[in-house]
């Protein structure tokens, strides 16, 4: 396997290997070569961690460690990212990775609480008062990782409206990733699967790869892999691997190497 770039910076898999074992995955997540358009200027988000997102940047961090079984020299942030990167180059398929990261969610909660939520809450009032209370645990837990955020109202699949969604206005993880592959597999997918099978409530997360925005809509299931737009988006204008692959000129190769 030829690898090229460091965990700190999202990963390039020779083309060569799209030929062999690891090319044969489903076509739903897929990417285009194309790249998206460079992403809309926006200042650096301007939120201060406390104490509590310390901690819980450090547990979080902890729990992945743990999973990948490598630890990154960088403190931080930046470390728990190039452990994210280390997850996707130690899985062997993006089924993997996907089953990885269910892990490391299921590993943030004690079991009996997952099962009682589940049991108990989750079908009170259709579902309703669970999303609500995911969106607003989300919104006020999650700044650490994703950076400011809101709750919302958002239209269900019954055509009621409910607060249950959270909007996050300019995602930490995808911009200090630089990856689509990074956002998709380690994140968007694992979590709506997460939230679904484990807490009894569905999911449907909609990142913007132009703004870096993305909407959690906690009680509406997400749509079948061939209908959901962020599977067939093409690379991140600012994803190092994506300008390498434009610089050697690769164009035959259409498909984003993490992905």
């Amino acid at each position: 396997m030829v690898v090229c770039g460091s965990p700190s910076r999202p990963l390039c898999i020779s083309p060569l290997l799209r030929l062999h074992g690891r090319n044969r995955r489903s076509p739903r997540f897929r990417v285009p070569y194309s790249s998206l358009p460079p992403p809309i200027a926006a200042p650096k988000s301007d939120y201060k961690p406390g104490l509590l997102d310390d901690m819980l940047l450090i547990f979080f961090r902890k729990k992945m460690v743990e999973e990948v079984g490598w630890d990154s020299k960088k403190p931080g942030y930046d470390g728990l990212i190039e452990v994210a990167n280390h997850l996707m180059l130690k899985s062997k398929s993006i089924s993997e990775t996907e089953q990885s990261a269910v892990r490391v969610l299921q590993s943030l909660f004690p079991p009996l609480l997952l099962v009682l939520f589940k049991m108990l809450i989750a079908p009170v009032n259709e579902g309703k008062v669970a999303s609500m209370m995911l969106a607003r645990t989300t919104a006020i837990l999650c700044q650490w990782l994703m950076g400011p955020c809101s709750v919302n109202s958002i239209n269900l699949a019954d055509g009621s409206s409910c607060s249950s969604g959270v909007f996050v206005e300019r995602c930490k993880y995808l911009e200090e990733s630089k990856c689509l592959g990074v956002c998709v597999n380690t994140c968007k997918l694992p979590t709506q699967r997460f939230f679904k099978d484990y807490m009894g409530v569905p999911l449907y997360m909609e990142p913007n790869f132009i703004d870096y925005s993305c909407q959690f809509n906690f009680g509406l299931l997400h749509p079948p892999a061939a209908s959901d737009k962020a599977l067939t988006e093409p690379c991140l204008s600012i994803c190092p691997s994506a300008s390498r692959r434009q610089d050697l000129g690769t164009n035959k190769f259409k498909q984003c190497p993490t992905v």
